[in-house]
């Protein structure tokens, strides 16, 4: 007998357990708390911190130099959205100004195999990636906002994040470690 040749595509082993991971821990903060409002904050807390921690690993991986605008930043998130989920989102939309922007998914991979309720509309399921933007950039001193425009989870075409600058943050040395 030969051994038929199954080889897995590790990257896509990998998004579907990420997707099918979080979708059961949004199902169980759901259960967990009384209203969709408190999952929503819940959410983007977690991929806050997941932020705060990924930056470091993004620019050892990287080697990147400090960004000077926007136009570097969206591109260095748009490399991010490709090393971690493997979708490369489309930067647009920009702002007159160059302070804001948008990223259009054709595919959101934390929601391959969801289909949202008719009672959990409210619920931002993918917040957690606002999150987790607004954590990595605060983490080299960027300030910014971030919110979903669309979601394909909702029944538009595509899913968009819309990032708006909003100050960048002074390097603060904690009392005492001067």
């Amino acid at each position: 007998m030969s051994r038929q040749n199954t080889r897995l595509d590790t990257k896509k082993v990998n998004s579907e357990l990420l997707t099918l991971t979080y979708g059961a821990l949004v199902s169980q903060m759901l259960r967990d708390f009384e209203n969709v409002e408190d999952v929503n904050k819940q959410l983007e807390r977690i991929g806050y911190n997941m932020g705060m921690r990924l930056i470091e690993d993004f620019l050892s991986r990287t080697n990147s130099p400090r960004c000077l605008d926007m136009r570097e930043t969206a591109d260095k998130i748009q490399l991010a959205f490709r090393m971690y989920l493997n979708v490369q989102p489309t930067i647009s939309n920009w702002a007159a100004s160059g302070d804001e922007f948008s990223l259009i998914f054709d595919s959101n991979p934390l929601t391959e195999f969801v289909e949202l309720p008719q009672d959990y509309q409210q619920l931002r399921y993918s917040s957690i990636i606002c999150g987790c933007i607004r954590g990595a950039l605060e983490m080299v001193q960027l300030e910014v906002q971030c919110w979903f425009t669309q979601d394909q989870l909702k029944g538009d075409a595509s899913t968009e994040i819309r990032v708006k600058f909003v100050r960048r943050l002074e390097d603060a040395v904690p009392a005492g470690e001067d």
